[in-house]
This record gives structure tokens, sequence and C-alpha cells, in this order.
């Protein structure tokens, strides 16, 4: 299969399933159960290098996109006594959320809204934040989420994409073999500083900087146009 997405440029899973990645996950409630699993603890790699790497501010709403169980946004909130969160992604995904939020000590401090990134985003925050959200899609359907950001987002809002940013080099980085997985599962990418700097563009948003954190992953601010 994974040589077959090299030759090809296109997705194995589809071809096998017959259906997108997570529209077959849609169909399998347990590898969905699995799958939402996976990406909580997935979080451990990098919650805390992002919250040691960027301030989000003591009085700030943080929406957390496609923020699954609410991992990341309870570990920005317990390093930020006063700020508030909102929690979004689809209604399955969010329906396990309280109890992560509650044995967290953060639930008081949060609203769960559920709902489709590729419908809507959450108007009125201070950030956005969106975890290993816009690596799973083509541009054309990243570019989609990122324009219901920009709708959402204030003129002083900041958009935060935590994603393993492919550098320059040609030495190994675990975000290559990441790159592969993306193909293989559903025609995403992992990307490059320039690709992410003109997708943000093409979604009416402008990167403000790259910040590496001590994990693999990065933090690729932007902020409205």
């Amino acid at each position: 299969m994974l040589v077959d997405s090299i030759r090809t440029g296109q997705a194995s899973v589809p071809r096998l399933r017959g259906k997108e990645f997570f529209d077959y996950l849609d169909d399998e409630p347990e590898l969905a159960l699995l799958f939402n699993e996976t990406m909580t603890s997935i979080s451990l790699l990098s919650e805390q290098s992002v919250v040691a790497a960027y301030h989000f501010g003591h009085d700030a709403t943080i929406v957390d996109v496609g923020g699954g169980h609410g991992r990341l946004l309870a570990s920005i909130l317990a390093a930020t006594p006063g700020a508030s969160g909102v929690l979004y992604d689809l209604p399955q995904v969010v329906a396990d959320a309280p109890v992560l939020l509650e044995k967290a000590g953060v639930a008081d401090r949060v609203h769960i809204d559920a709902g489709s990134f590729f419908e809507k985003v959450p108007a009125g925050g201070d950030f956005y934040v969106l975890k290993h959200i816009v690596h799973d899609w083509p541009d054309e359907h990243a570019v989609s989420i990122l324009r219901n950001v920009r709708t959402a987002a204030g003129s002083d809002a900041r958009i935060m994409l935590v994603e393993m940013v492919i550098p320059e080099h040609q030495r190994d980085f675990i975000g290559k073999w990441g790159d592969l997985e993306m193909l293989l599962c559903g025609n995403g990418r992992e990307r490059t500083k320039d690709e992410y700097r003109d997708l943000l563009q093409q979604s009416g948003l402008e990167m403000t900087r790259v910040l590496q954190t001590a994990s693999p992953y990065s933090l690729v601010e932007a902020k409205v146009a």
C-alpha cells in the first residue's frame, strides 16, 4: 500500500475501504474510539512543550478547534489561571470530554461546543488552537477549515497551529515519517514553513512566526490579514 501511495501520490485507505478515512471511522465505532483515545494519548508528546513555549494570557479565551477530549486545552488552562476555554469538536468526540476536564480541574472554565470545523468555528476567541488538524487534510480542505477560523476570529485574535513543521535540512526527522502516514491514510501531509505560509495566505491569514518547542512540534502563529 505504501509503495503504491508513493508512486501515485494518492491515499490507499479510500481505495481499500471505498470511503475517506474519517468517513470509515464514522462507520466503525470501536475503531473511532481507539483513534480518539490515541489522539488524546499523543497529546502527551506536545502539551507540556506547547504550554512552556507560549504565553496565552491570564484572561484570554482559548478556542481549541478539533480539540478531541480537551487534553491540550486542559493543560493550557491549568498553567493559565483566569483563562477560559471553548472545546470544539464533533458531538461524538466531545461527549467523552467532561471526564477528562473534571479530572484536570478545569471543567468550570470550559464551554463544550459540538460541530464540524468544515461548517463553522465558534466566534469570540482570543486564541484559536488547532493541534494535529491541518496535517490531516490536502490543501483545499485545509484552506476550508482555516477560512472558517478566519471568519470566527476577530482582528486581534491569534491562530496557533501545532504541527511537525518539516525542516529544511535533509537529516532524519519524525515528521517525515508522519508525512508518509498522512499520505497513506487520506492525502494529508506534513508541511514546511513556506508551505504553511502559503496555506495561511490562501485562507486570509498572515503567518507571524514559527516557534520550535522542546518536542518535535512547532507552533505556527498567525493573525487575520
